[in-house]
Order: C-alpha cells, then sequence, then structure tokens
C-alpha cells in the first residue's frame, strides 16, 4: 500500500464520528417545496442552522434567485424561506462522516420525509448534491417527485456559479 492509500485510509475511516442530526425541519403550512441536503455540516451544526458555513453557495444562490439580499442570522434566513415557501431539511438522521465530507458517509440512517411531507402543500423535493440524491432515493423511500440540484458546497468547483444559479432557477417553476 502507497503512503498516500495509508494517508486516505486514516483520514477516510479512523476519524471518523457518529453523528446525529440536531436541526429541527425549518417547514410551516405555506411551504411548497422541500430542499433536502444530507446531513448538517460541522459548520452549521456549531450556527445551529442550515448551509452555515461562510463559503458555501446555497443563501447566495437563493438570494439571487429571488433578487434580494442574502439573509445573514438564522432569523432573516427562516423568514426568507417562510416568505419563499420553502421548506429545509436533510436526507439523514445520523451517520459516521468525516468532518464535511459527503463521499465519506457510513451507516446512513434516514430522516422520515414521507412523515414530513404528508398533509402539506410540498408537491417536489430538491436534492442538493449527488449523494443527497442517492440517500433520498435508496432509504428516503422518494415520496415525492425530485430534482437534482447541484451541491452549493465550497468543495463542488464543478460549476461555475452562473451555471449553478441557471439549474437552481427550476425552483421558480413550483412556487
Amino acid at each position: 500500500m502507497a503512503m498516500s492509500d495509508i494517508r486516505f485510509f486514516r483520514k477516510d475511516t479512523m476519524n471518523k464520528e457518529y453523528v446525529e442530526h440536531t436541526l429541527p425541519p425549518q417547514i410551516d403550512s405555506g411551504s411548497k417545496i422541500l430542499i433536502l441536503g444530507t446531513m448538517p455540516s460541522p459548520k452549521s451544526r456549531e450556527t445551529g442552522f442550515y448551509y452555515g458555513h461562510p463559503q458555501n453557495r446555497f443563501w447566495r444562490l437563493l438570494s439571487d434567485l429571488f433578487s434580494e439580499p442574502k439573509p445573514e442570522t438564522i432569523e432573516e434566513k427562516k423568514a426568507f424561506l417562510s416568505r419563499h415557501h420553502i421548506a429545509l431539511w436533510d436526507t439523514l438522521k445520523s451517520c459516521s462522516i468525516y468532518k464535511a465530507s459527503d463521499a465519506s458517509i457510513q451507516d446512513p440512517i434516514p430522516n422520515d420525509i414521507k412523515s414530513l411531507v404528508e398533509g402539506t402543500q410540498i408537491q417536489h423535493v430538491f436534492v442538493t448534491g449527488k449523494q443527497a440524491e442517492k440517500f433520498y432515493t435508496k432509504y428516503c423511500g422518494k415520496p415525492l417527485p425530485y430534482t437534482l440540484l447541484p451541491s452549493p458546497s465550497s468543495a463542488n468547483q464543478t460549476k461555475k456559479y452562473e451555471a449553478m444559479l441557471d439549474e437552481y432557477r427550476a425552483i421558480l417553476s413550483y412556487l
């Protein structure tokens, strides 16, 4: 085994931590769509709200999509979501993960998405990234039709911002 393989092995398996989802779903009676990630990052858990890392592009994407200033505080973010009929949650209730690396996730336990959306106006789900899509389709029962959006994580450098924003425009057709 090459030295680089050993470093990857240790990083990927020995330093994983078991994480339980601690953020409540952000949903209200006016929600029409649900946006799902995989699991809150360490920074999101620290700040106490979704997409909490300052370099994550989620809030910038949504603010540009709706031509509004980017919400900064948790209260502003909650009001923004409510005003635009958006619910937020994640596909996983718990898992083993290395830092914020979705690719390192093992032992996933899904959130009960079906129970969350029952009796709501939500008719469509958006998943942010391939791992969220994988967990939604494999473990969450896929209770509603969904659209895959690119991950807004700063680690996702496969798309330029403008191309990413164009894909996020799909949200508008469901509101």
